[in-house]
């Protein structure tokens, strides 16, 4: 984790010195004028990073201090085995709402007359996944 706090830390602040040289060299090539888009974008990058690195740092003083296993040399591989979670790998609503989303972006971009068919997908989607323990084979 200290590893992790460290690069997000240099990362944030590689990001506002690349601010600072690309405003800078704005302000020589343009005559005195900043170009905005590029020096907001870059700004906004660093403080990302730094937001990141932030909550990084206070996950790790929450734990105490205490290294993760991807973190110490002396570790095994069945050290950092943990439970990850309750996953379908069967299961096929995660494609399909996929194909709502995808469908959705491109009426956006397109043929708006798509939207309510992806909404209607969409929302089949999300029932079909949240529900498919509760029905079939696999009900409890």
């Amino acid at each position: 984790m200290r590893s992790n706090v460290v690069i997000w830390w240099l990362l944030s602040g590689f990001f506002l010195l690349c601010a600072v040289i690309y405003v800078g060299w704005g302000l020589a090539y343009y005559g005195g004028h900043i170009e905005w888009v590029g020096a907001v974008a870059l700004l906004f990058t660093a403080f990302m990073a730094a937001l990141i690195a932030f909550y990084v740092q206070l996950v790790h003083k929450g734990q105490h201090g205490v290294e993760l296993p991807e973190d110490r040399l002396d570790a095994d591989i069945d050290d950092g085995e943990t439970e990850q979670g309750e996953f379908s790998p069967w299961s096929w609503w995660p494609l399909v709402l996929g194909s709502a989303v995808a469908v959705g972006a491109v009426s956006l971009a397109t043929a708006h007359f798509l939207i309510p068919v992806a909404a209607g997908l969409l929302i089949v989607a999300l029932f079909g996944w949240v529900y498919e323990y509760y029905r079939g084979n696999f009900a409890r």
